[in-house]
Protein backbone atom coordinates (compact mmCIF):
# COMPACT_ATOMS: atom_id res chain seq x y z
CA UNK A 1 0.00 0.00 0.00
CA UNK A 2 3.04 2.36 0.22
CA UNK A 3 3.03 2.96 -3.24
CA UNK A 4 -0.68 3.11 -3.70
CA UNK A 5 -2.21 6.37 -5.72
CA UNK A 6 -5.61 5.40 -4.78
CA UNK A 7 -6.15 7.54 -1.45
CA UNK A 8 -8.39 6.42 1.44
CA UNK A 9 -12.07 6.16 1.07
CA UNK A 10 -14.58 7.11 3.54
CA UNK A 11 -17.02 4.26 4.20
CA UNK A 12 -14.38 1.50 4.54
CA UNK A 13 -16.23 -1.58 5.48
CA UNK A 14 -13.29 -3.11 7.94
CA UNK A 15 -11.96 -1.92 11.41
CA UNK A 16 -8.02 -2.11 9.71
CA UNK A 17 -9.28 0.82 6.52
CA UNK A 18 -10.81 3.05 10.07
CA UNK A 19 -7.94 2.66 11.76
CA UNK A 20 -5.59 3.58 8.83
CA UNK A 21 -7.59 6.87 8.63
CA UNK A 22 -6.90 7.82 11.81
CA UNK A 23 -3.61 7.25 11.61
CA UNK A 24 -3.27 9.29 8.36
CA UNK A 25 -5.64 11.75 10.55
CA UNK A 26 -2.92 11.56 13.23
CA UNK A 27 0.11 12.07 10.64
CA UNK A 28 -0.83 14.89 9.45
CA UNK A 29 -1.66 16.56 12.90
CA UNK A 30 2.04 15.58 13.91
CA UNK A 31 3.44 17.18 11.07
CA UNK A 32 1.56 20.23 11.28
CA UNK A 33 3.30 20.45 15.37
CA UNK A 34 6.75 19.27 13.66
CA UNK A 35 6.87 22.05 11.51
CA UNK A 36 6.45 25.15 13.76
CA UNK A 37 7.22 23.93 17.65
CA UNK A 38 11.68 24.62 16.91
CA UNK A 39 10.40 27.88 15.37
CA UNK A 40 8.43 29.30 17.96
CA UNK A 41 10.75 27.74 20.67
CA UNK A 42 13.02 30.98 19.90
CA UNK A 43 11.13 34.27 20.87
CA UNK A 44 10.59 33.17 24.68
CA UNK A 45 14.18 32.72 25.23
CA UNK A 46 15.05 36.00 23.28
CA UNK A 47 16.15 37.86 25.93
CA UNK A 48 18.73 35.15 27.62
CA UNK A 49 20.06 35.00 23.95
CA UNK A 50 20.65 38.61 23.44
CA UNK A 51 22.53 38.61 26.88
CA UNK A 52 24.47 35.72 26.44
CA UNK A 53 25.75 36.21 23.01
CA UNK A 54 25.62 39.99 22.86
CA UNK A 55 23.62 40.04 19.89
CA UNK A 56 22.24 43.13 18.59
CA UNK A 57 18.79 44.36 17.47
CA UNK A 58 19.61 43.75 13.84
CA UNK A 59 20.76 40.22 14.84
CA UNK A 60 18.09 39.52 16.67
CA UNK A 61 15.76 40.69 14.08
CA UNK A 62 17.86 38.18 11.22
CA UNK A 63 17.26 35.22 13.84
CA UNK A 64 13.65 35.75 13.93
CA UNK A 65 13.20 36.16 10.43
CA UNK A 66 15.48 34.25 8.82
CA UNK A 67 13.38 31.10 8.64
CA UNK A 68 10.19 33.11 7.13
CA UNK A 69 12.86 33.89 4.54
CA UNK A 70 13.87 30.21 3.50
CA UNK A 71 10.11 29.58 3.96
CA UNK A 72 10.12 31.04 0.34
CA UNK A 73 13.38 30.66 -0.56
CA UNK A 74 13.68 26.52 -0.25
CA UNK A 75 10.16 25.53 -1.77
CA UNK A 76 11.37 25.10 -4.90
CA UNK A 77 13.68 22.64 -4.15
CA UNK A 78 11.44 21.23 -1.69
CA UNK A 79 9.08 20.76 -5.08
CA UNK A 80 12.43 18.86 -6.62
CA UNK A 81 12.74 16.33 -3.92
CA UNK A 82 9.14 15.55 -3.72
CA UNK A 83 9.30 14.91 -7.85
CA UNK A 84 12.55 12.95 -7.34
CA UNK A 85 12.30 10.92 -4.13
CA UNK A 86 8.18 10.78 -3.15
CA UNK A 87 6.29 13.00 -0.79
CA UNK A 88 6.59 10.47 1.85
CA UNK A 89 10.13 10.71 2.14
CA UNK A 90 10.57 14.29 1.32
CA UNK A 91 8.26 15.10 4.70
CA UNK A 92 10.27 12.74 6.92
CA UNK A 93 13.44 13.96 5.70
CA UNK A 94 12.47 17.96 6.29
CA UNK A 95 11.32 16.89 9.85
CA UNK A 96 14.61 14.91 10.64
CA UNK A 97 16.78 18.00 9.52
CA UNK A 98 14.18 19.94 11.41
CA UNK A 99 14.90 18.18 14.50
CA UNK A 100 18.84 17.63 14.46
CA UNK A 101 18.97 20.91 13.49
CA UNK A 102 16.69 22.29 16.40
CA UNK A 103 18.99 20.45 18.84
CA UNK A 104 22.43 21.62 17.61
CA UNK A 105 21.51 25.18 18.22
CA UNK A 106 21.76 24.20 21.16
CA UNK A 107 24.77 22.43 21.68
CA UNK A 108 27.09 25.08 21.84
CA UNK A 109 26.75 28.66 23.18
CA UNK A 110 28.07 29.91 19.65
CA UNK A 111 26.53 32.90 17.40
CA UNK A 112 27.92 31.05 14.53
CA UNK A 113 26.46 27.75 14.97
CA UNK A 114 23.12 29.22 16.10
CA UNK A 115 22.70 31.22 12.71
CA UNK A 116 24.21 28.20 10.65
CA UNK A 117 21.83 25.56 12.61
CA UNK A 118 18.67 27.74 12.24
CA UNK A 119 19.29 28.23 8.65
CA UNK A 120 19.17 24.43 8.42
CA UNK A 121 16.06 24.23 10.26
CA UNK A 122 14.40 26.69 7.96
CA UNK A 123 15.41 24.73 4.92
CA UNK A 124 14.09 21.05 6.35
CA UNK A 125 11.03 22.94 7.49
CA UNK A 126 10.52 24.61 3.82
CA UNK A 127 11.50 21.39 2.22
CA UNK A 128 8.66 19.42 3.94
CA UNK A 129 5.76 21.96 3.81
CA UNK A 130 5.25 21.38 -0.32
CA UNK A 131 5.06 17.65 0.65
CA UNK A 132 1.84 18.58 3.07
CA UNK A 133 -0.70 19.38 0.19
CA UNK A 134 0.62 16.69 -1.78
CA UNK A 135 0.08 14.13 0.87
CA UNK A 136 -3.63 15.25 1.89
CA UNK A 137 -4.50 14.70 -1.70
CA UNK A 138 -3.00 11.41 -1.88
CA UNK A 139 -4.77 10.20 1.80
CA UNK A 140 -7.81 12.16 1.88
CA UNK A 141 -9.10 12.98 -2.01
CA UNK A 142 -12.48 12.99 -0.48
CA UNK A 143 -12.09 14.84 2.64
CA UNK A 144 -8.95 17.84 1.11
CA UNK A 145 -10.54 20.73 3.52
CA UNK A 146 -11.26 18.80 6.57
CA UNK A 147 -8.04 16.81 6.40
CA UNK A 148 -6.02 20.25 5.70
CA UNK A 149 -8.07 22.42 9.04
CA UNK A 150 -6.56 19.24 10.72
CA UNK A 151 -3.01 19.96 9.66
CA UNK A 152 -3.28 23.69 9.86
CA UNK A 153 -4.53 22.99 13.86
CA UNK A 154 -1.77 21.03 14.17
CA UNK A 155 0.72 23.97 12.73
CA UNK A 156 -1.11 26.50 15.36
CA UNK A 157 -0.76 24.12 17.95
CA UNK A 158 2.52 23.53 17.79
CA UNK A 159 3.03 27.20 17.79
CA UNK A 160 1.36 27.68 20.85
CA UNK A 161 3.32 24.82 22.52
CA UNK A 162 6.23 26.15 22.22
CA UNK A 163 5.55 29.54 22.74
CA UNK A 164 3.59 28.90 25.86
CA UNK A 165 5.18 25.79 27.49
CA UNK A 166 9.03 26.76 26.92
CA UNK A 167 9.47 29.68 30.43
CA UNK A 168 7.25 27.81 32.69
CA UNK A 169 8.03 24.37 32.01
CA UNK A 170 11.10 23.79 29.55
CA UNK A 171 13.79 26.55 30.95
CA UNK A 172 13.15 25.30 34.86
CA UNK A 173 13.45 21.52 33.43
CA UNK A 174 17.10 22.17 32.02
CA UNK A 175 17.99 24.89 35.20
CA UNK A 176 17.26 27.40 32.97
CA UNK A 177 19.57 26.94 29.86
CA UNK A 178 18.31 28.30 26.62
CA UNK A 179 21.02 25.93 24.74
CA UNK A 180 19.13 22.76 26.39
CA UNK A 181 15.54 24.36 25.41
CA UNK A 182 16.56 23.95 21.90
CA UNK A 183 17.88 20.28 22.60
CA UNK A 184 14.50 19.65 24.42
CA UNK A 185 12.21 20.36 21.38
CA UNK A 186 14.63 19.15 18.76
CA UNK A 187 13.97 15.84 21.18
CA UNK A 188 10.40 16.20 20.36
CA UNK A 189 10.08 16.48 17.02
CA UNK A 190 13.07 13.75 16.68
CA UNK A 191 10.90 11.42 18.50
CA UNK A 192 7.54 12.09 16.64
CA UNK A 193 9.53 12.01 13.16
CA UNK A 194 10.81 8.19 14.01
CA UNK A 195 6.90 7.75 14.82
CA UNK A 196 6.16 8.88 11.44
CA UNK A 197 8.82 6.77 9.52
CA UNK A 198 7.02 3.75 10.88
CA UNK A 199 3.37 5.21 10.62
CA UNK A 200 3.78 6.46 7.09
CA UNK A 201 4.86 3.25 5.53
CA UNK A 202 0.99 1.94 5.73
CA UNK A 203 -0.20 5.41 4.02
CA UNK A 204 -0.37 5.53 0.39
CA UNK A 205 2.57 7.99 -1.46
CA UNK A 206 2.98 9.53 -4.32
CA UNK A 207 5.07 8.00 -6.92
CA UNK A 208 8.84 9.46 -7.31
CA UNK A 209 10.07 9.66 -11.46
CA UNK A 210 12.61 11.21 -13.17
CA UNK A 211 10.45 12.64 -15.51
CA UNK A 212 7.79 14.36 -12.80
CA UNK A 213 7.95 17.91 -13.33
CA UNK A 214 8.64 20.38 -10.16
CA UNK A 215 9.48 23.61 -11.43
CA UNK A 216 6.56 25.72 -10.66
CA UNK A 217 5.01 27.42 -13.20
CA UNK A 218 5.65 30.99 -12.80
CA UNK A 219 3.15 32.38 -15.53
CA UNK A 220 0.32 30.18 -13.93
CA UNK A 221 -2.37 32.50 -12.82
CA UNK A 222 -3.01 29.54 -9.71
CA UNK A 223 0.28 30.00 -8.90
CA UNK A 224 0.00 34.06 -8.14
CA UNK A 225 -3.52 33.81 -7.16
CA UNK A 226 -2.78 30.79 -4.39
CA UNK A 227 0.55 33.13 -3.26
CA UNK A 228 -0.75 36.62 -2.92
CA UNK A 229 -3.87 35.10 -0.96
CA UNK A 230 -1.37 33.30 0.97
CA UNK A 231 0.97 36.22 1.50
CA UNK A 232 -2.08 38.29 2.34
CA UNK A 233 -2.69 36.58 5.41
CA UNK A 234 0.85 35.89 6.44
CA UNK A 235 1.26 39.35 6.40
CA UNK A 236 -1.14 40.34 8.45
CA UNK A 237 -0.46 37.34 10.67
CA UNK A 238 3.37 38.10 11.05
CA UNK A 239 2.49 41.51 11.30
CA UNK A 240 -0.27 41.51 14.12
CA UNK A 241 2.40 39.49 15.87
CA UNK A 242 5.33 41.66 15.58
CA UNK A 243 3.59 45.28 16.41
CA UNK A 244 1.29 44.40 19.12
CA UNK A 245 3.14 44.06 22.11
CA UNK A 246 5.10 47.29 21.33
CA UNK A 247 1.73 49.43 20.31
CA UNK A 248 0.31 48.27 23.23
CA UNK A 249 3.19 49.34 25.87
CA UNK A 250 3.44 52.52 23.67
CA UNK A 251 -0.16 53.38 24.00
CA UNK A 252 0.34 52.94 28.17
CA UNK A 253 -1.90 49.32 27.99
CA UNK A 254 0.54 46.17 28.53
CA UNK A 255 -1.39 44.97 30.77
CA UNK A 256 -3.68 43.64 27.49
CA UNK A 257 -0.40 42.25 25.47
CA UNK A 258 -0.59 38.75 26.90
CA UNK A 259 -4.57 38.24 26.34
CA UNK A 260 -4.28 40.49 22.99
CA UNK A 261 -1.94 37.63 21.79
CA UNK A 262 -3.57 34.48 23.53
CA UNK A 263 -6.65 35.77 21.48
CA UNK A 264 -4.50 35.73 18.10
CA UNK A 265 -3.11 32.76 18.62
CA UNK A 266 -4.47 30.09 20.50
CA UNK A 267 -7.72 31.65 19.40
CA UNK A 268 -7.05 30.09 15.76
CA UNK A 269 -7.21 26.43 17.50
CA UNK A 270 -10.74 25.78 17.14
CA UNK A 271 -10.69 28.15 14.74
CA UNK A 272 -9.16 25.60 12.27
CA UNK A 273 -11.30 22.58 12.93
CA UNK A 274 -14.22 24.72 12.80
CA UNK A 275 -13.50 25.69 9.27
CA UNK A 276 -12.18 22.22 8.28
CA UNK A 277 -15.53 21.02 9.27
CA UNK A 278 -17.62 23.88 7.19
CA UNK A 279 -15.68 25.31 4.29
CA UNK A 280 -16.00 22.03 1.92
CA UNK A 281 -19.37 24.19 0.35
CA UNK A 282 -16.92 27.42 -0.05
CA UNK A 283 -13.85 26.40 -0.26
CA UNK A 284 -12.36 27.50 -3.79
CA UNK A 285 -15.20 30.19 -3.91
CA UNK A 286 -14.08 33.94 -4.19
CA UNK A 287 -16.71 35.06 -1.89
CA UNK A 288 -15.20 33.73 1.39
CA UNK A 289 -12.22 35.60 1.08
CA UNK A 290 -13.60 38.99 0.27
CA UNK A 291 -15.46 38.14 3.32
CA UNK A 292 -12.52 37.56 5.35
CA UNK A 293 -10.30 40.61 3.44
CA UNK A 294 -13.01 43.10 4.78
CA UNK A 295 -13.42 41.20 8.04
CA UNK A 296 -9.66 41.59 8.89
CA UNK A 297 -9.69 45.11 8.54
CA UNK A 298 -12.77 45.55 10.59
CA UNK A 299 -10.88 43.57 12.98
CA UNK A 300 -7.79 46.14 12.60
CA UNK A 301 -10.05 48.82 12.73
CA UNK A 302 -11.59 47.15 16.34
CA UNK A 303 -8.13 46.74 17.85
CA UNK A 304 -6.82 50.10 16.97
CA UNK A 305 -10.35 52.41 18.11
CA UNK A 306 -11.05 50.67 21.17
CA UNK A 307 -9.80 51.02 24.81
CA UNK A 308 -10.00 48.55 27.58
CA UNK A 309 -10.86 44.64 26.06
CA UNK A 310 -12.41 45.76 22.95
CA UNK A 311 -8.31 45.60 21.78
CA UNK A 312 -8.73 41.95 22.90
CA UNK A 313 -11.81 41.54 20.58
CA UNK A 314 -10.07 43.10 17.92
CA UNK A 315 -7.09 40.83 18.16
CA UNK A 316 -9.39 37.75 18.23
CA UNK A 317 -11.59 38.73 15.65
CA UNK A 318 -7.79 38.87 13.28
CA UNK A 319 -6.91 35.43 14.88
CA UNK A 320 -10.27 33.74 13.15
CA UNK A 321 -9.79 35.62 10.21
CA UNK A 322 -6.56 34.74 9.35
CA UNK A 323 -7.30 30.87 10.72
CA UNK A 324 -10.11 30.10 8.34
CA UNK A 325 -7.93 32.03 5.36
CA UNK A 326 -5.09 29.90 6.08
CA UNK A 327 -7.62 26.05 5.92
CA UNK A 328 -9.23 27.76 3.17
CA UNK A 329 -5.79 28.43 1.24
CA UNK A 330 -3.55 25.50 2.07
CA UNK A 331 -6.54 23.37 0.38
CA UNK A 332 -6.59 24.51 -2.91
CA UNK A 333 -3.53 23.64 -4.53
CA UNK A 334 -5.25 19.63 -3.47
CA UNK A 335 -8.15 20.60 -5.06
CA UNK A 336 -6.96 22.57 -8.25
CA UNK A 337 -3.94 20.30 -9.23
CA UNK A 338 -4.17 17.37 -10.83
CA UNK A 339 -2.37 14.33 -9.49
CA UNK A 340 1.04 14.70 -9.94
CA UNK A 341 1.00 18.05 -9.96
CA UNK A 342 0.20 19.18 -6.08
CA UNK A 343 3.70 20.06 -5.34
CA UNK A 344 4.44 22.33 -8.06
CA UNK A 345 1.59 24.26 -7.07
CA UNK A 346 2.80 24.28 -3.74
CA UNK A 347 5.93 25.91 -4.20
CA UNK A 348 5.01 28.38 -6.28
CA UNK A 349 2.43 29.19 -3.62
CA UNK A 350 4.69 29.24 -0.65
CA UNK A 351 7.77 30.97 -2.36
CA UNK A 352 5.42 34.06 -3.31
CA UNK A 353 3.36 33.96 0.08
CA UNK A 354 6.13 33.34 2.05
CA UNK A 355 8.21 36.20 0.07
CA UNK A 356 5.57 38.27 0.60
CA UNK A 357 5.07 37.51 4.50
CA UNK A 358 8.98 38.98 5.33
CA UNK A 359 8.64 41.68 2.54
CA UNK A 360 5.19 43.55 4.22
CA UNK A 361 5.91 43.44 7.71
CA UNK A 362 8.74 45.59 7.09
CA UNK A 363 7.19 48.63 6.09
CA UNK A 364 5.33 48.11 9.85
CA UNK A 365 8.66 48.97 11.96
CA UNK A 366 9.22 51.81 8.78
CA UNK A 367 6.50 53.84 8.91
CA UNK A 368 6.19 54.04 12.68
CA UNK A 369 10.28 55.56 12.29
CA UNK A 370 9.15 57.97 9.90
CA UNK A 371 5.54 59.23 11.35
CA UNK A 372 6.15 58.29 14.98
CA UNK A 373 2.86 57.22 15.36
CA UNK A 374 2.11 53.83 16.76
CA UNK A 375 -0.74 52.49 14.89
CA UNK A 376 1.40 53.11 11.57
CA UNK A 377 3.00 50.09 12.35
CA UNK A 378 -0.03 47.69 11.93
CA UNK A 379 0.13 49.08 8.02
CA UNK A 380 1.29 45.57 7.10
CA UNK A 381 -1.95 44.33 8.38
CA UNK A 382 -3.81 46.42 6.37
CA UNK A 383 -1.52 45.84 3.67
CA UNK A 384 -2.26 42.47 3.76
CA UNK A 385 -5.98 42.59 4.03
CA UNK A 386 -5.76 44.38 1.08
CA UNK A 387 -3.72 41.58 -0.85
CA UNK A 388 -6.59 39.34 0.17
CA UNK A 389 -9.37 41.76 -1.70
CA UNK A 390 -7.32 41.94 -4.74
CA UNK A 391 -6.26 38.16 -5.38
CA UNK A 392 -9.84 37.02 -4.69
CA UNK A 393 -10.39 38.81 -7.89
CA UNK A 394 -8.41 37.23 -10.02
CA UNK A 395 -10.02 34.67 -11.93
CA UNK A 396 -12.14 32.38 -10.63
CA UNK A 397 -10.80 29.74 -7.65
CA UNK A 398 -13.59 27.64 -8.19
CA UNK A 399 -12.26 23.61 -8.59
CA UNK A 400 -12.94 21.66 -11.31
CA UNK A 401 -12.85 18.64 -9.90
CA UNK A 402 -13.27 17.61 -6.20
Amino acid sequence: MGTSGRGLRAGGDSAGAAGILWVGVGLLWLAGIDLRVTMLAVPPVLPLIHRDLGLNETGIAVLTGLPVVLFAAAAVPGSLLIARLGARRALIMGILVVAVASGLRGAAASTALLFIMTFLMGVGIAVAQPAIPTLVQAWFPAWVVIATGIYVNGVLVGETLSASLTLPVVLPLVRGSWELSFVVWGGFVLATSLLMVWLTRLMPDVAASSRTLWWPDWNGAQTWQLGLLLGGAGAAYFGSNAFIPDFLRASGRPQLIGASLTMLNAGQLPVSLIAGLFASKIVGRRQPFLLIGAATLGGLAVFLSQRGWGVVLGAGLLGFCLAFALVLILALPPLLATRGDVHRLSAGMFTIGYACSFAIPLLGGAAWDLSHVPAASFLPVAVGALLILAAAFMPALRPGRN
